[in-house]
């Protein structure tokens, strides 16, 4: 594995626990530079921990400004702060799916703003995404949560073409069924019941969570990111194991009726 030389300066969000915390510590166990943003302050070898709830503008100000008095720049930032929600449509709480926006979607937006003009000035850098394979595989009754990480993969695509006169390069990881804290922390609907979803919501979410459960150790998803980082120009998406870069071809060239008919009984 090549090392960054540099000593970089990285930014990673949600970096208190899971996903984030394995990426913020293999790049600095790498040499670079790494500031984590966290809602919880945490404690890691050589990552400094920094404050920060990505749903709130001040918040993600002031952080990002902690960075730039620190270290005069950023070279590179990865978006990866998230959370989940599961439950029918039909019975999700319209406040939960706005909170689940703010911090997939909207948390993104509001770090990526402001890290642009700083990288801006420092003739470019590089930002990384983590999405998910459920941006391009609608996964029935977590339909918000692939909501959110769509959106997330049409803007940065669109911001990709903004900024590509200023050397600043996007990139979204598709990360597929991964172990982490991500599972036991997922909230889940509570109206579903009793009601006509009930059996079928159960049933689809206890497919998903022992899917996750037994899924690719997060230092994949770390090492695919460094590996990124590395490269002069990043590709719009890259996506995280041989399995999922399959389902990911396979949705391309096959009919999406086919394709929501094999979703359908995996999840039923």
């Amino acid at each position: 594995m090549a090392k960054s030389i540099n000593g970089r300066v990285v930014v990673v969000t949600g970096a208190s626990s899971g996903i984030g915390r394995e990426i913020a510590k293999y790049f600095a166990n790498n040499g670079d530079k790494v500031f984590g943003l966290a809602r919880s302050s945490f404690e890691e070898e050589n990552i400094k921990s920094i404050s920060c709830d990505v749903t709130i503008k001040e918040s993600v100000r002031l952080a990002i400004k902690e960075v730039i008095t620190k270290e005069g720049h950023i070279d590179i930032l990865i978006n990866n702060a998230g959370c989940g929600v599961s439950g029918s449509v039909e019975n999700s709480d319209i406040d939960d799916i706005k909170n689940m926006f703010n911090v997939n979607f909207f948390g993104a937006v509001s770090v990526t703003q402001e890290v642009l003009p700083f990288m801006r000035e420092h003739g470019g850098g590089k930002i990384i995404n983590t999405s998910s394979v459920a941006s391009v595989i609608p996964i029935p009754f977590q339909s918000f949560y692939s909501a959110t990480k769509s959106s997330l993969d049409i803007y940065a695509k669109a911001l990709r073409l903004e900024v590509k006169p200023f050397n600043i390069e996007i990139c979204n990881v598709l990360v597929g069924d991964t172990k982490s804290n991500f599972t036991s922390s997922r909230k889940k609907s509570q109206r579903d019941e009793g009601s006509v979803y009930e059996e079928t919501v159960k049933r689809s979410v206890e497919k998903m969570e022992n899917d996750e459960k037994n899924g690719k150790d997060p230092v994949s998803v770390a090492k695919t990111m460094f590996k990124l980082s590395l490269k002069k120009k990043l590709p719009p998406t890259k996506t995280v194991g041989l399995k999922y870069k399959l389902i990911v071809f396979l949705n391309k060239i096959l009919p999406q009726k086919f394709m929501l008919f094999v979703v359908s009984k995996l999840y039923s």
